[in-house]
C-alpha cells in the first residue's frame, strides 16, 4: 500500500500571527515538503492544479520536475489534473516529458475542477463538465497509445496525422486515477477503462465515499477487468497530529476555524466527527485511518493532507516526522497483514511495463523531406 501526502498549494495567512507567506514562500515550502515526504520513507507527493488565488500551483508539472530531480523514490502524482479546461495534447505532452524526467515515478489523478470562473478563463463551460472529462480523457488515452492519431470531437479543433511527442517511457502511459466527490459519472469512467478510481475524502461523510468506491468497484467488476475488491482505489484524508490529542486540537484549531474552504463553519469537533478529519495522537491517527478499510475495503493508496491552512512550514516538517517514523508504518504492517493475496498492489510504471511484457521504445522519427522515408527505413 501506498502512502503519501498531497497539497493544494493554497497561500494562507497563519491565524497566529496574521502573516501570510509569498507565493515565492509557499512554492519552495511545497518543493520542502515533498522532499522530506522521500526523507522520512514515505511513497507518494500529489499536487493540486488551481488558477485562481488563494492557490499557487497553476503549473504542477514544472514543479514536479523539479522535485523529480531532487528524489530518487518517490511518486510524484497530482491532486487534481483538470481534464475538463487543460487541453489533453498538451497533458500528453507535460506528463509523457515528466514520466521521462522521472525516469517512470510519475501518475496522474484527472479532475473536473469545481471552480465555476476557471471554466470561461479557459474557454470552457462549466455545465459541460462531465462531458468534457468524458471527451477529453477519450483522446488523452489514444494519444498515448497510438502514434499517429485522427481525432474529431466537439470540444476541440480536429487533429489529422497528429503524433504526441515524447511517447511514453518504455511504450507505457503513466497510470491514471479519476478524482471525484459525488460524480458518479466519474466513477464509472474510471470502471470502464479499469483505471484507479481517488475520493478526496475529507468533505463528506464515511457514508457517502463508501457508496462511491462500492459503485466504482461494481462497475470494475462488470467491464471484466477483476473482482469487485481487485480494483484499484485510492483516499484522500486530512490529519493534524501531536503527542496528545489535546495539544493536537489546542494547536490546529485556529488553523481550522480561518481555513479557506470551510473556516467559519461547522465546529472543529462536529467536522472531525462527520468526516475523516482526525486531530490527535499518533495512535488516535492509526486507529481512524485503519477504520476507512471497514467502509471502502482493501485499498492501494493513502494520501493525508497536512500543509494547508496557514500552518506553518516547520509545524508541517514536524507532522511529517511524525507520519514516517510513528504512523506510517504501523499502517503498513497492519494494512499488509488484512490485505488478501489477491487484491494487487497501486500500479507503478516497473508493473506496467511488466504486465506489458517489458519496456519498448516507442520514440516516433519523422519522414525525410528528400526520400520520404524514417530513420529506420533508410537504414532498412
Amino acid at each position: 500500500m501506498q502512502f503519501g501526502v498531497f497539497t493544494v498549494g493554497d497561500v494562507t495567512p497563519d491565524p497566529t500571527t496574521g502573516r501570510a507567506p509569498t507565493e515565492a514562500e509557499r512554492i519552495k515550502a511545497m518543493i520542502a515538503i515533498a522532499l522530506k515526504a522521500e526523507e522520512v520513507g514515505l511513497d507518494v507527493f500529489a499536487m493540486g492544479e488551481h488558477h485562481n488565488p488563494p492557490f499557487v500551483p497553476s503549473s504542477p508539472t514544472t514543479a514536479l520536475g523539479y522535485i523529480a530531480a531532487r528524489t530518487s523514490t518517490l511518486q510524484l502524482s497530482t491532486a487534481t489534473t483538470l481534464i475538463t479546461t487543460n487541453d489533453p495534447v498538451k497533458i500528453a505532452e507535460d506528463y509523457a516529458m515528466l514520466q521521462h524526467v522521472s525516469d517512470g515515478r510519475v501518475d496522474l489523478t484527472l479532475g473536473r475542477g469545481n471552480t465555476g470562473p476557471v471554466y470561461p478563463w479557459f474557454g470552457k463551460d462549466i455545465r459541460d463538465g462531465i462531458p468534457l472529462a468524458v471527451e477529453n480523457y477519450q483522446l488523452l488515452r489514444r494519444l498515448w497509445r497510438e502514434d499517429v492519431v485522427d481525432w474529431s470531437g466537439r470540444f476541440r479543433t480536429p487533429l489529422q496525422g497528429f503524433t504526441s511527442t515524447p511517447r511514453p517511457l518504455d511504450g507505457v502511459p503513466p497510470f491514471v486515477w479519476h478524482g471525484s466527490i459525488r460524480s458518479p459519472q466519474i466513477a464509472e469512467q474510471a470502471a470502464f477503462y479499469g483505471d484507479g478510481f481517488f475520493h478526496n475524502h475529507i468533505f463528506w461523510p464515511k457514508e457517502h465515499t463508501q457508496r462511491m468506491v462500492e459503485y466504482y468497484r461494481r462497475r470494475y467488476a462488470h467491464y471484466g477487468h477483476g473482482d469487485p475488491d481487485q480494483a484499484i482505489v485510492g483516499l484522500g484524508g486530512q490529519v493534524f497530529i501531536r503527542k496528545n490529542s489535546q495539544d493536537a486540537v489546542r494547536e490546529f484549531r485556529p488553523y481550522f476555524d480561518n481555513a479557506p474552504v470551510y473556516g467559519h463553519g461547522p465546529s472543529l469537533e462536529d467536522f472531525s466527527s462527520q468526516t475523516p478529519l482526525t486531530v490527535g495522537s499518533p495512535e488516535q491517527v492509526i486507529e481512524r485511518t485503519l477504520g476507512f478499510r471497514d467502509y471502502v475495503g482493501d485499498y492501494q493508496r493513502q494520501l493525508f493532507l497536512i500543509d494547508h491552512a496557514g500552518l506553518p512550514l516547520k509545524t508541517v516538517l514536524e507532522q511529517l516526522d511524525v507520519l514516517g517514523e510513528e504512523v506510517v508504518p504501523v499502517l503498513r504492517r497492519e494494512f499488509a497483514a488484512l490485505k488478501p493475496a489477491h487484491v494487487p498492489e497501486a500500479p507503478t510504471h516497473a508493473s506496467l511495463v511488466a504486465a506489458a511484457g517489458g519496456a519498448h521504445d516507442t520514440t516516433v522519427h519523422a519522414l525525410d523531406d528528400v526520400t520520404g522515408r524514417t530513420v529506420e527505413g533508410a537504414r532498412a
